[in-house]
Parts: structure tokens; sequence; C-alpha cells
């Protein structure tokens, strides 16, 4: 950059360097998505289609920041863990900040088609803050709080929308006949009246979807970041993904049946680029 007179306007910015040694927890909402979602249709109480829309988008994040040991969504919030000794943009805040939301912005757009049949209407939007966490305990409570909220947001849309689409009630009247229920009222209600077992739902409706990078088994040990849809809550999950609070090293996914589909495109498009690297290359 030129000196001129005019640069003592620099000295304006602010220096939002952030500590160091704290975990980094960037979490981004969408904005008006209960209006984004009626304008789309998206299929009530969840649409799986929608949400891995949202899985797809927060996977180039993470293909792009190899910083990010794990990320949690659900609904239209993601959350971006940043290993503690990042120095991703020198540990900048805004540029942090903006880089992730705007990718993953950009990502959900690009993602649509692959995933809905509908074309957009108008280009969705997502905030975004930059939360820390000082202590691991911190950072497991954090991500506890998510996955709770989901299983209490999950259970009332579901009881809702069964009233609203199955038994005719209006969204006044399903309002009224679940207010002061509790969890188990309305574990009841779906079970008494729907013959439904909550607890045998999707498991990404229940618990949200966490990403992490492992070696794919089913494909010679390639890396990949995968879904899983875990009880991130007990601590035998974080025993068996050591590699989020120890030691960084990948470790092995295998599949119980087929791949994720989310995978499958991942590894596709990893394979397609690597012919076209090499021959950039020669």
């Amino acid at each position: 950059m030129a000196c001129s007179r005019f640069e003592y306007v620099k000295s304006f910015e602010q220096d939002d360097s952030i500590l160091p040694n704290v975990w980094i927890v960037i979490r981004i909402d969408g904005k008006k998505f209960h209006k984004f979602s009626k304008t789309h249709d998206f299929e009530k109480p969840n649409d799986e289609n929608a949400l891995n829309v949202m899985n797809a988008a927060a996977m180039s994040v993470m293909q792009e920041f190899r910083d990010v040991v794990l990320a949690y969504g659900q609904s239209d919030e993601y959350s971006f863990v940043f290993r503690k000794e990042t120095t991703a943009f020198k540990r900048r805040s805004s540029k942090l900040l903006t880089y992730v939301t705007s990718l993953f912005s950009s990502s959900y757009v690009m993602q649509w088609p692959r995933w809905k049949n509908q074309p957009l209407a108008y280009a969705p939007c997502f905030d975004g803050r930059v939360v820390l966490y000082p202590s691991d305990e911190n950072l497991r409570d954090y991500l506890s709080w998510r996955q709770a909220d989901v299983h209490v947001n999950n259970l009332y849309n579901t009881a809702f929308w069964k009233l609203v689409l199955e038994k005719g009630l209006t969204n006044q009247e399903a309002e009224g006949r679940l207010r002061g229920t509790f969890s188990a009222d309305k574990n009841e209600l779906l079970f008494q009246e729907f013959g439904i077992n909550y607890n045998t739902l999707p498991a990404m409706y229940r618990k949200g979807t966490i990403l992490l990078r492992k070696r794919v088994v089913d494909r010679k040990g390639r890396q990949a970041v995968v879904p899983l849809h875990e009880d991130l809550i007990s601590s035998q999950f974080w025993k068996q993904h050591t590699e989020i609070l120890g030691k960084y090293v990948p470790g092995n996914y295998e599949s119980k049946e087929t791949l994720p589909r989310l995978v499958e495109l991942q590894l596709t498009a990893a394979e397609e680029e690597q012919p076209q690297e090499l021959a950039e290359i020669s």
C-alpha cells in the first residue's frame, strides 16, 4: 500500500485480536428463517433436505478452515469450534467472523440446488457472533446447551405440527393444547394420539448434526468431514472422539450401511479435483 498523507486514518481501526489459548466459537444464525422456510415450503416439523443444505454449507467452511475441529448444527444455526492454538487471520475476530459467515452464506446458495428442487426465491441471510471459552468444560457445556435446545424445540415442534397437520387444530389451538406441558406430556401425546415413539424418530432431528474430520475406512482412509448424530452431552462421546480436545489426529469413520450422501459428494468432488491439480503441476 502506497504511503500518503491520508494513511493516518488507519489509526482509527480497532485492534480486535482474540486472547490466546481460548476456544473460539463462531455461531451463525439464519435471519428471518421462519419466513424463508414458509416461502420455500419446508416440510414440517423437519425438512431433511433443508437441514442437509445447512450441513453441506458447514462442511464447506470446515474444508476451508482446517483449524475448525468440530461444527455443530441444528435448525437454522451452526457453531464452528476453532482449536485454541489457531493463528488463522492472526486471530482477528472481525476477520474470522466475516469470513466464516460470508463463506457459509455463499455455500448455502451453491448447495441449495443439490438438495432442493424449488429454486431460491431470494437470497438467505445469516448473522454471526464470536464467543470465547477458556476451558474444555466451558466448551462442552456450550455444546451441551445447544444440543439440549434441539431436544426441547424439536419435541415441541413435532407435537405442535402433528396437532395442526393431522388433527386439524389451528396454530393458536395447538399452542393452547401444549401450553404448560412437560417433555413427558408431549411424549405421551405423540404416542397415545399418533402412535409415535419420539425416541425412534431420525437422530438428526432429535440431536442435531455434529461434523468431525475423519479418515473414511471405506475409502482407503481418505479424510473427509463426516456427519454424526450422537449424544455429545455424554462423557462417552468425548472419550470416543479424543481428537477434539486432545492432540488433533482425525480418527477413523466406518459407516454402518452406505456412506451418507454428504460424504459421497465430498469425496467425489475431491477425486475429480485431483487429476486437474496434477495436470496443472505437469
